[in-house]
């Protein structure tokens, strides 16, 4: 007997999939809290910052010295027009720059190893 191909695909996917709830209630998936936390302190040891938002690189190596400014540039800011939000994430604690003062060298602050900048347009 000749099982047609689509009822051999669906006996395939119906024993072998896991619904979503059934995934998650297992513990699966990159954004548990235990795994968030070995990844910021894995990212914390290796001597840089890290970038989200408007930017082609999210890792800029850390050295001494390294300030907002520099790293923005690293990272290469993906928009034409000036950015209307930069924070930086250090141990927890959230700051906001004022990109025009950043811009005008007014407010240009020094990075940390492990730093987290987020920068918007």
């Amino acid at each position: 007997m000749r099982f047609p191909l689509v009822t051999l695909l669906l006996g395939f996917l119906l024993a072998g999939c896991a619904s979503k709830p059934k995934v998650h209630q297992q513990g699966g998936g990159a954004f548990n809290p235990g795994e968030q936390k070995a990844l910021l302190e894995q990212q914390m040891q290796e001597q840089a910052v890290w970038f989200r938002g408007d930017v082609r690189n999210q890792r800029v190596a850390w050295t001494e010295g390294l300030t907002l400014a520099q790293a923005i540039v690293a990272a290469q800011y993906t928009w034409s027009w000036d950015p209307r939000l930069i924070t930086i994430t250090r141990a927890g604690e959230v700051y906001s720059v004022n990109p025009r003062r950043l811009i005008r060298g007014q407010d240009n602050p020094l990075l940390e190893p492990g730093d987290i900048v987020e920068v918007r347009h």
